[in-house]
């Protein structure tokens, strides 16, 4: 089956240390998570990201379906970037890759998402239709909110 990818990026108005500090910190997904998808953090998220950290999550990725999800943190390079795998959850596969890089007076932040569906056909059928446009949506969601929080002048 196919492997879909989605890859986004955005600048910040700050410096790598302030970017780093919140974006590796497991509690602020739920800041940058639209409400509609019922993000509550079950555990794991008591500490530092680390290699190997597993978090647990709730998350409706559509109203009426709520599931959990389970990551672990396998990979982290101090204010560089870290890597998320799921371990249980929606997707067949996800592998989220999240680099940070100082840029221009500030810091690009990079997304690189892999992802695979579950139900075969029926999976591959569904993601023009509906995941792709639900995983854009989330992602804008956290580009604005990332704006709100980072530069509150342009949000």
């Amino acid at each position: 089956m196919k492997i879909h990818s989605l890859h986004t990026t955005q600048w910040l108005p700050t410096t790598i240390d302030t970017a780093w500090e919140f974006l590796s910190d497991p509690k602020n997904l739920c800041r940058i998570t639209p409400s509609e998808m019922g993000f509550e953090i079950i555990s794991g998220a008591d500490k530092g990201m680390y290699p190997g950290q597993i978090i647990e999550y709730w998350v409706r990725p559509f109203s009426s379906i709520k599931t959990k999800w389970i990551t672990e943190i396998t990979h982290v390079a101090d204010r560089s970037y870290f890597v998320d795998e799921q371990r249980f959850g929606p997707y067949a596969l996800w592998h989220h890759k999240h680099f940070l890089k100082e840029k221009d007076e500030g810091v690009e932040m990079e997304d690189l998402i892999h992802y695979k569906l579950p139900f075969g056909i029926l999976g591959q059928w569904m993601e023009p239709l509906l995941i792709r446009p639900k995983l854009e949506k989330i992602f804008e969601f956290r580009r604005q909110k990332l704006t709100e929080i980072f530069d509150p002048q342009h949000a």
